[in-house]
């Protein structure tokens, strides 16, 4: 397994810093931000819309001098799901092609309150579902970035900005970030708001981030939401421990990931971390068959308009999978997967992660490296369906390559509610796998 040399450093770690102290100005950041993307977006294609320049350099400005919040006018990139009055929503469909709401999503609020400016929308797949965006893969040349956040993950791998913003409903934020070399972090559900965020299944619909690195996931989020979510806080003098997981109730892992678990896991031994195999238990499997069925009986109804009246215009794989979402999940079967769903939380936080002698959980990011653009796949979210469908915070970390050059990325995950010890582990591993960081 090789580790994975690249990190982007076209925008300086520091850059939050240096806008706080004047040493760097927002409006120049604005600037260079949106000549890059000028320059790479034809060979990338990862926004919809864009800032004008003269928008972005006052907004950016404003931001830095009367220093609204902890952002001082860092450029944001937002998903396409995400309403914006100020640029185009389109949801990543043509049935909403040029929409624009008439008011902020809640998440995009925080952002301007923190002194973040949304610089730009970012691709979505349809609806947030599987249908390709045509965004490429700036680490793996041929092969998808995946979805549904796939342009936000692009962006932020290709150092165009420093904060992207997703939405992950199965794996939407941790499969983009592993298949392009990105940090990309999903917090306990609910601890980032959704409202004005278009609705796929609201039981599992979850804001998440991509960053260059641990350390910026946890201070973006902390400054978004205004709770604790750094990696180094509340201070804690006891090192994680690591529950290694290799065996999976929806299938054996690819060769390529059981290389980079087991790469990880010795890495973390030999730096005198615990690190344990752990089985999953025996309720995965029914909660993992469960998140499916609340999915598709929420797509269905949060699609219901688009499907009566527009069906048409919609792709045929997300126009097949809302029939048959309808024909197949009765309400009786909803109501036990939401039941199955209830017992899950309630058994793992019973007999949590501290039961089994670890504090969070390493298993694959993805099934395996990005999958060829020839496939017209965006991968598979089953190393993420579980643990949206729980609520945990879950976080992809970069480094390893697998056997065609491709990056693979390790997720760590943790107890509901523990993002900051999550964090905190996630940036241990980080520390192993890109040392140079």
């Amino acid at each position: 397994m090789e580790t994975d040399k690249h990190h982007d450093d076209s925008t300086p770690p520091n850059t939050i810093a240096r806008l706080a102290a004047g040493t760097l100005d927002a409006a120049t950041l604005a600037d260079d931000t949106l000549a890059r993307i000028d320059a790479q977006e034809a060979a990338l294609g990862a926004f919809t819309a864009l800032l004008p320049r003269d928008v972005a350099r006052r907004e950016a400005a404003a931001a830095q001098r009367e220093h609204h919040g902890p952002l001082h006018g860092l450029p944001v990139a937002v998903k396409d799901i995400v309403d914006t009055a100020a640029l185009p929503t389109a949801y990543g469909s043509p049935i909403h092609a040029g929409h624009r709401p008439r008011s902020d999503a809640a998440l995009v609020g925080a952002i301007r309150r923190a002194g973040g400016v949304v610089i730009g929308k970012t691709t979505s797949t349809e609806f947030a579902y599987l249908h390709p965006t045509a965004t490429r893969n700036p680490n793996a040349a041929g092969r998808t970035p995946g979805g549904s956040s796939a342009g936000s993950a692009a962006a932020v791998a290709a150092g165009l900005v420093e904060l992207a913003i997703g939405t992950q409903t199965g794996g939407s934020v941790i499969r983009p970030a592993s298949y392009c070399g990105a940090v990309g972090y999903k917090p306990s559900f609910g601890w980032l708001p959704t409202a004005g965020v278009r609705c796929f299944s609201w039981s599992l619909d979850t804001v998440g981030l991509f960053t260059h690195s641990v350390a910026d996931a946890a201070f973006f989020a902390q400054a978004l939401a205004g709770r604790r979510f750094a990696a180094t806080a509340p201070a804690s003098t006891t090192a994680p421990r690591f529950g290694l997981v290799t065996e999976f109730p929806w299938g054996a892992l690819s060769p390529a990931m059981a290389a980079a678990l087991h790469d990880a896991a010795a890495r973390l031994r030999a730096a005198g971390h615990t690190v344990k195999e752990v089985r999953l238990p025996p309720w995965a499997a029914d909660a993992f068959e469960a998140q499916a069925t609340v999915q598709g009986w929420e797509a269905v109804r949060s699609l219901h308009t688009e499907l009566a009246q527009h069906a048409d215009a919609l792709s045929p794989l997300l126009r097949d999978y809302l029939r048959e979402a309808e024909e197949s999940i009765s309400d009786a079967d909803y109501d036990a997967a939401q039941r199955t769903a209830a017992a899950a939380r309630e058994a793992l936080a019973e007999d949590g992660l501290a039961a089994h002698g670890v504090d969070v959980l390493l298993t694959p990011s993805a099934p395996d490296e990005a999958p060829l653009l020839s496939e017209h796949s965006t991968g598979a979210a089953s190393y993420n369906r579980l643990w949206t469908l729980l609520g945990t915070p879950c976080v992809s970390v970069p480094g390893l390559r697998g056997p065609h050059g491709a990056p693979l990325g390790l997720q760590v995950t943790g107890a509901r509610g523990a993002d900051a010890g999550c964090l905190r582990a996630a940036a241990v591993l980080e520390a192993l796998l890109l040392p140079q960081r």
